[in-house]
């Protein structure tokens, strides 16, 4: 049963952004900080990474937790209601996101995932993008 009238309900789902989140404003903070140069959400790329870094050939998807079926706490969340349609929903993220990543592998990217759980903590996201980026800052 869900706790919110369906105009809460509308209200809360309504206000989820698809890009310009909060982990992905992080992300790209550090990024900033660390001397990378990105562009965002190209669309042009399969899947519209939410950051890009052309001069890497790398794209950096900024996936939510429970949206993208995450192992962790909030990944692992099952809705109540509509059960159905959210668990179809979900899987069809995920493999949409397998789908893109394949492509863009296939068109020599390199793909990067950082999940928001891991971007509370501002030395993760940079111990993270350093080891993927196989980049060493001085």
């Amino acid at each position: 049963m869900d706790i919110h009238t369906p105009e809460q309900r509308r209200h809360n789902m309504s206000a989820i952004r698809s890009k310009d989140t909060k982990p992905e404003k992080r992300v790209r903070s550090i990024l900033h900080s660390l001397g990378y140069r990105f562009r965002l959400h190209r669309r042009d790329l399969p899947g519209k990474p939410d950051i890009v870094l052309p001069k890497y050939r790398t794209v950096i998807f900024v996936h939510g937790c429970f949206w993208h079926c995450h192992h962790c706490k909030k990944g692992k969340l099952k809705p109540e209601t509509r059960s159905e349609y959210w668990s179809a929903k979900r899987a069809n993220n995920v493999a949409r996101d397998a789908a893109n990543e394949e492509a863009l592998r296939k068109a020599g990217w390199r793909v990067i995932t950082i999940w928001e759980c891991s971007t509370l903590n501002s030395d993760d996201i940079r111990d993270a993008i350093r080891s993927q980026l196989q980049i060493q800052q001085y």
